[in-house]
């Protein structure tokens, strides 16, 4: 079945078929009889013809660090609901925190007429990077890094985590802090400078064997806090740049005999579903990671088809959760 046998069908000429297909004028009862000849065959438009005739895809190119990441999901989740109802499909490429697979994809994308669009949920932003987004033939957003190089929408993570710490600082006189490596700017370096800030703000002495660095896993988040109570036996806080890290080391206190909050306070960033159920109940920051991904997915679509004016950086706003793992 073709657009020909369609028109034959219909009793209209194959011009008609194309712009009822394409959502140009076709009179009321030309439409009505085009519809109904494609309900009775259930014909579908070729996609490959219908890019060869538009120049368009109608697919955007979704770039994800990882797959099993609580704030990653939230985040193709705005992406997917806005998208969709923009009539995009969506390409979700998986790079399981792989920098030189991001690139890849990024080159992947940029071959013609692979993609309408691209976003990329980054961690890191090499030269490599730079250089594959400089050659993109379609536009292109980063969400989750605050980036000049493309628009961009990203969490607020400077502030995010000073205020956490602030709660943490509120009975904890030797806190200790697990963090991530710092090529990741967002969670990396930002989550960091804001624990130390608010120690500075508190007059909070931080020596350097109170500082860790992990990888995003509870499994990691145990390891590093073990370490901390080996070298700062001393400690009476530990502020996590994740909540994985956090769930990590609120196990490893238990298991070495330390009460949270009573004689070691605990806190997180990312209020994932586990931190309301974890005993006890984590304070952490709830970061709108659905409503960022949906932002990202927007403004995409603004600069695909060039509809009004699209904003080119958006900074999201966050909430400090207070639970039972602070006093």
């Amino acid at each position: 079945m073709d657009i020909n046998q369609i028109a034959q069908m219909a009793g209209v000429s194959r011009a008609t078929v194309s712009r009822y297909l394409n959502d140009g004028y076709v009179s009321q009862e030309k439409r009505v009889a085009i519809r109904r000849v494609i309900e009775r065959t259930g014909y579908v438009p070729s996609r490959q013809a219908q890019t060869l005739r538009t120049g368009k895809t109608n697919v955007v190119g979704v770039i994800i660090p990882k797959i099993n990441s609580a704030s990653v999901s939230r985040m193709v989740a705005g992406i997917t609901l806005v998208l969709n109802d923009a009539g995009y499909q969506v390409l979700l490429a998986n790079t399981d925190n792989d920098a030189a697979r991001e690139v890849e994809f990024l080159r992947l994308f940029a071959e013609k007429s692979r993609v309408d669009g691209v976003i990329l949920i980054a961690t890191v932003l090499t030269p490599e990077h730079r250089e594959a987004i400089s050659a993109l033939g379609v536009p292109i957003v980063v969400l989750d890094q605050d980036v000049d190089l493309c628009p961009c929408v990203y969490q607020d993570d400077l502030a995010a985590a000073r205020d956490v710490t602030r709660v943490a600082l509120r009975s904890s006189r030797r806190p200790a802090y697990i963090g991530v490596f710092e090529e990741d700017v967002a969670v990396g370096t930002m989550r960091r400078r804001g624990f130390l800030e608010a120690c500075a703000e508190a007059g909070a002495n931080v020596p350097e064997r109170a500082m860790r660095v992990a990888e995003f896993t509870v499994d990691s988040g145990y390891e590093q806090a073990e370490a901390l109570l080996e070298d700062y036996a001393e400690l009476d806080g530990i502020v996590c740049a994740t909540d994985s890290i956090a769930y990590g080391a609120l196990t490893c206190l238990r298991e070495h005999g330390r009460r949270v909050p009573e004689d070691v306070v605990v806190t997180g960033v990312d209020d994932s579903e586990i931190s309301q159920i974890v005993t006890p109940t984590l304070t952490t920051v709830h970061n709108h990671y659905k409503t960022s991904g949906a932002e990202a997915a927007r403004m995409l679509v603004g600069f695909m088809t060039g509809e009004g004016s699209v904003p080119r950086k958006v900074k999201m706003g966050y909430e400090v959760v207070t639970r039972n793992s602070t006093r």
